[in-house]
């Protein structure tokens, strides 16, 4: 896929690697309890080419998981509608990855392909479930699935109800058809920030009950950001109004989070750094900046006419 929700998908599975626990049960109709051992691997890979120097293939993602018995799994995230390219790519990918683990014993070579499967971020009503493999050899055919997860299809109560937050950043794809609109209509702008604000709130509540750190919560809210500003750079008040609400909120949580180390160290001066980078980012005002970093209002006017010194 070589863009950035490549890289948001690789963020948040790097960063927050138990998110893809509840993804992989929705796939492959698993029953693992989030506390099993996950493994990454490589994601470069040569393919052997004959006439010519190995390519290098980078996969999205490739992971054991140590479920009741181990299991392999391949993820990829695609943005673009399948053209049938993707199927040879995800078999290429497949046959390297078997064979990096391949072993040989008695001239005989034993090859382990992983469950595949693919997250679609743009969907046609058309689109199948699943791609096939079918592979011909002299000794029998061997045929078998790679499901199709279609991120649009999931609303926001089966995002929260599944438990599927790897989901949450490439949510605003399902809304990416109505750019337009939001972009010329304050009110149904509005009602997109709604759905974000409903969101936050969603994921404030996660972390008050324990169900997500705070690290977590704002990996997803940064990536949601990073997503909406790439898919919307030609609707500038949709970049405002998702956009700038997500960057509040990434501050906040950030604030908090400086906050609550500096209370553990009970520095005066994590404080003071909390309340700098707030007034750097121009996001919120003098009360508010002193509420997050816990300092007096005094204090924060001080450091704002320090900055502009």
């Amino acid at each position: 896929m070589g863009n950035i929700y490549e890289g948001v998908f690789r963020t948040i599975l790097n960063d927050c690697r138990q998110m893809i626990i509840p993804v992989i049960n929705e796939i492959f109709g698993e029953d693992y309890t989030g506390n099993e051992k996950i493994e990454f691997h490589p994601n470069e890979h040569f393919i052997d080419r004959q006439d010519a120097a190995d390519q290098e293939r980078i996969t999205d993602t490739n992971f054991t998981i140590f479920g009741k018995i181990k299991k392999k799994y391949h993820l990829e995230c695609e943005s673009s509608l399948p053209d049938g390219r993707m199927t040879i790519r995800l078999f290429e990918y497949d046959a390297q990855i078997a064979l990096d683990e391949g072993e040989v014993t008695n001239e005989t070579l034993t090859v382990t392909f992983p469950n595949t499967a693919v997250l679609y971020l743009r969907a046609y009503k058309k689109m199948p479930d699943k791609m096939r493999y079918v592979i011909k050899t002299p000794g029998g055919s061997v045929e078998y699935d790679v499901p199709i997860m279609k991120v649009q299809e999931y609303p926001l109560e089966d995002i929260f109800f599944k438990g599927l937050l790897l989901l949450i950043p490439f949510y605003i794809f399902l809304h990416e058809k109505n750019f337009k609109v939001y972009n010329s209509n304050e009110q149904e702008l509005e009602k997109l920030k709604a759905v974000y604000q409903d969101i936050l709130e969603r994921l404030n509540q996660l972390e008050r009950e324990g169900k997500i750190g705070a690290f977590d919560k704002r990996t997803i809210i940064e990536l949601s950001r990073d997503v909406v500003k790439e898919i919307a750079q030609k609707y500038e008040n949709v970049q405002k109004g998702v956009g700038g609400m997500m960057s509040g909120a990434l501050i906040e949580t950030e604030a908090r989070m400086i906050l609550n180390r500096g209370k553990a160290e009970g520095r005066n001066e994590t404080k003071k750094e909390t309340a700098l980078r707030m007034l750097q980012d121009g996001e919120l005002s003098i009360d508010k900046i002193a509420k997050y970093s816990g300092l007096d209002i005094e204090e924060v006017e001080l450091l704002a006419g320090l900055q502009t010194v």
